[in-house]
């Protein structure tokens, strides 16, 4: 994500504020710009992925190393443990803890399978919470991990949730991928995925993010109605389907989205952080 996305992301659009210092959101792009398939990478990877020049690039690197964020094995950087600290940091000032995971844990021993919480971060989804009883291996949904929102149950239902206008931006903006032979990457067919979701106020999902995970997912609410996370639960594809999903759990889904959003109406704080 190139710094234009990223200001985008934090609501500001084109207009910059006087006081918006770019060395720091470059050093912020870069630190994005790792992921699982990009673990370590030259000085030139990462200028090409940050979309910044290798100069701009080199500097931002020099500070990052120095503050111990990222790390250098001879021509390869990689990012540091300090850089947990980051995340920790929002998990527990938030109270993500307290706010979401013992809903999650309450739907998992009810249903098995797994149950997430996620926002819409750019043209993606950022898991802030999750619990799981599912071991066998598929996309990984833990805490902090990104994923295209196109694909996924949560971010069709965040995707719902924007403005029009937003909506339209992002189909504007967005490349879809296949990360399936199931993926729907059609920008038309996608956006009338995303009217009826909004119609039916659920999402459902087979084998779109990976193979064997259909997923259920539904908007968690604040305070004026708007979708600022969404909830979902999921299983393995063969063992359920979206309509045994949405017989035997959208009502439960539900009735726990409205505790989540209850209790994230009471913490402004959360409320503000999550909808950013």
């Amino acid at each position: 994500m190139h710094t234009d996305a990223l200001v985008q992301e934090m609501g500001m659009g084109e207009e910059r504020p006087p006081e918006f210092v770019e060395a720091l959101a470059k050093g912020l792009t870069i630190l994005e710009s790792f992921d699982a398939a990009h673990n370590e990478m030259t000085l030139s990877e990462i200028a090409r992925r940050a979309e910044l020049t290798p100069a701009a690039a080199r500097r931002s690197l020099i500070t990052l190393v120095t503050l111990g964020y990222v790390g250098q094995v001879g021509k390869r950087f990689h990012l540091t443990p300090k850089v947990m600290g980051l995340g920790s940091a929002f998990y527990f000032a938030a109270g993500i803890e307290q706010t979401f995971q013992p809903e999650l844990r309450t739907l998992v021993e009810r249903f098995g399978d797994a149950s997430s919480v996620a926002s819409l971060q750019g043209h993606d989804v950022l898991y802030v919470a999750h619990y799981s009883q599912q071991r066998a291996r598929r996309a990984s949904a833990v805490i902090g991990a990104r994923y295209p929102a196109h694909a996924t149950s949560l971010g069709r239902v965040l995707l719902a949730g924007l403005p029009d206008e937003d909506l339209d931006r992002y189909f504007r903006q967005v490349e879809p991928v296949a990360l399936t032979s199931k993926t729907v990457t059609n920008r038309e067919e996608l956006r009338r995925i995303i009217y009826r979701v909004r119609e039916q106020g659920f999402a459902t999902t087979v084998d779109e993010l990976d193979y064997g995970v259909t997923a259920l997912a539904v908007p968690i609410r604040g305070a004026r109605g708007q979708t600022v996370v969404a909830l979902n639960s999921s299983g393995y594809s063969g063992q359920v389907t979206p309509e045994t999903l949405v017989a035997e759990r959208l009502q439960e889904l539900r009735t726990t989205a409205s505790r989540i959003g209850q209790n994230i109406v009471r913490n402004p704080v959360l409320e503000s952080t999550l909808a950013t």
